[in-house]
């Protein structure tokens, strides 16, 4: 998640906690993302952050790595918000037949709805991607 507008730049779902797909959602977010100056990209202190596979795809010339402080739950606040936004709005609408079909009701609800039509209070009450678009970051 961009703090700025709050938009989801980059995402992955899968069924375990393996490295590979944290790569494969930051890969997602450089693509979405021009990246001119170095970026702050945070994260808890699980294994997968701190594996050399995750040092390596967040070059230091290109990203500032940010962890949670260890015992403090206010540090990803924002995007825990979003986790329980999607589940209430959408997710829980549902049952979940399997791991392709969480897939497709993610994907929906992130690129057809949040990103694209959900106002927001941060963002002067538009969708992220109209607060993007008006202010040019």
């Amino acid at each position: 998640m961009d703090l700025y507008s709050r938009k989801i730049v980059g995402w992955h779902l899968t069924d375990n906690l393996s490295t590979k797909s944290v790569l494969r959602a930051i890969e997602k977010s450089k693509q979405n993302r021009k990246i001119d100056c170095p970026i702050i990209i945070h994260s808890d202190r699980g294994v997968q952050y701190i594996s050399k596979a995750y040092i390596d795809a967040t070059p230091a010339e290109s990203f500032i790595r940010s962890y949670s402080r260890k015992g403090n739950p206010w540090d990803n606040a924002v995007i825990e918000s979003f986790h329980a936004l999607i589940k209430r709005e959408w997710l829980n609408r549902f049952v979940i037949q399997h791991l392709s079909h969480a897939h497709e009701l993610i994907f929906e609800y992130i690129e057809t709805f949040y990103n694209t039509k959900r106002i927001h209070s941060h963002c002067d009450m538009k969708s992220p991607y109209d607060y993007e678009e008006e202010n040019i970051i």
